[in-house]
């Protein structure tokens, strides 16, 4: 394990990319990072896809555990203190929605509040391949904004942070590298850690993402920019400023190759990051940003961006009930290795135009990628890894799934 993958690089003024050793081999693998630490066997207690603990990990983090008879969006969000629209007043040039996000590690910079914050940004060799960094300049954070798509070890600047010193950090990561981050960041001696998190519902390797990009646009070089949006359409820019929309059901996704989605990404239960801090995502904020406070600290987060920030109230529209069942009997065809079924070509673009007008929008868009990603885990599970059931779908994920008619099996709890 002492072979390194890449050499250490500055990538800019206060961003630092240190070497990071080869990963372990692992089955059902996000490389989050912790495969890459001096001790690889940490995989075995931090890893989602292993034995995880919602209820009690939560309960470390947050104080508690969800609570749906008190807050009944909680089932499908997680634990949280407040939830908000949000949006920068004066969004920042180069971020993915208006930066709120890489708003929030300046800050955190800019106060001495932290001493780095560990973060992605796009490798040297190409733009959408994520790349762990340490920041420790403000004026860095403007280096990493924007979405990357692949798989990104941060966890691995772990121990390079504590290795400089570094104390206080915070850490801007994806579900599966936050969960693994809070089973192991006891044991590093950080005296704070802030965690930001962002939403993920599928993520694949960096070389499909380009064949992807190859079915938008006949220049897929020239893509700079690509966000899944709450109007049921996918914005794209391109390098000489061009803007293009593409409604979600005229996105190529039947020619995409079978494994594009990697197993572990179908069966992932956590969509929404409900171990972080404080959630900062899209589904839930009708084409702003959404915000989920989940603890104190990520109140005090919020707090940084004290006159920065618009907030205003979540809202929920729709009936999410019919694009579900959809999306269920789908996935069941596609979990049984069978071709999906799909629409015609004309009336594509019919139905491309009635979705936004019809389609649950703002939380009820949320709760219903929820179900969604709560429906694909179960199907995948039980089809090909039936034994790993037990351990990896939580109770409040069934309770989910529950509502399409999807209960356990023998054998599937513990």
């Amino acid at each position: 394990m002492n072979e390194t993958s890449r050499i250490s690089m500055k990538v800019a003024d206060g961003v630092e990319a240190p070497a990071v050793r080869a990963a372990a081999p692992r089955g059902l693998c996000t490389d989050c990072g912790v495969s890459r630490l001096k001790d690889p066997s940490a995989c075995g207690t931090a890893c989602q896809f292993i034995k995880p603990d919602y209820a009690a990990t939560e309960t470390m983090v947050h104080g508690r555990a969800r609570d749906p008879q008190t807050e009944p969006d909680e089932l499908f969000f997680g634990p949280f203190k407040a939830m908000w629209r949000a949006r920068l007043k004066a969004p920042l040039a180069g971020a993915q929605w208006t930066g709120i996000t890489s708003r929030l590690g300046q800050r955190l910079l800019e106060e001495g509040a932290v001493d780095a914050v560990l973060t992605m940004a796009p490798d040297p060799e190409d733009r959408w391949k994520p790349m762990p960094v340490i920041v420790t300049k403000a004026e860095g954070m403007a280096a990493v904004r924007g979405m990357r798509m692949g798989y990104a070890p941060l966890l691995a600047m772990l121990e390079p942070a504590r290795d400089k010193g570094y104390k206080r950090i915070a850490v801007i990561g994806i579900p599966c590298q936050v969960h693994a981050l809070r089973k192991i960041e006891a044991d590093f001696g950080f005296e704070r850690i802030y965690v930001i998190g962002t939403p993920c519902s599928d993520n694949t390797t960096t070389a499909n993402f380009h064949e992807f990009l190859a079915l938008l646009s006949d220049q897929p070089e020239t893509i700079s920019y690509l966000e899944f949006r709450a109007d049921y359409k996918v914005e794209l820019r391109f390098d000489d400023g061009r803007r293009k929309l593409v409604p979600f059901l005229m996105l190529p996704l039947s020619d995409l190759r079978t494994d594009f989605w990697p197993t572990t990404c179908r069966t992932c239960v956590d969509y929404t990051n409900a171990l972080a801090d404080i959630t900062v995502g899209y589904m839930g904020g009708e084409g702003e940003q959404w915000l989920l406070v989940r603890n104190d600290r990520g109140a005090e987060l919020l707090a940084l961006l004290e006159g920065e920030v618009e907030l205003s109230e979540v809202r929920s529209k729709g009936d999410r009930s019919g694009p579900v069942k959809g999306f269920m009997a789908n996935t069941i065809l596609a979990a049984g290795g069978l071709p999906l079924r799909k629409m015609p070509n004309w009336l594509r673009p019919i139905v491309g135009r009635i979705m936004p007008l019809v389609g649950p929008k703002g939380l009820e868009f949320g709760r219903a990628r929820v179900e969604m990603k709560a429906i694909e885990s179960v199907l995948f599970l039980r089809r090909l890894h039936g034994a790993r059931m037990k351990n990896m779908i939580p109770p409040h994920v069934w309770r989910l799934a529950a509502r399409y008619g999807l209960t356990p099996e023998d054998g599937e709890t513990r």
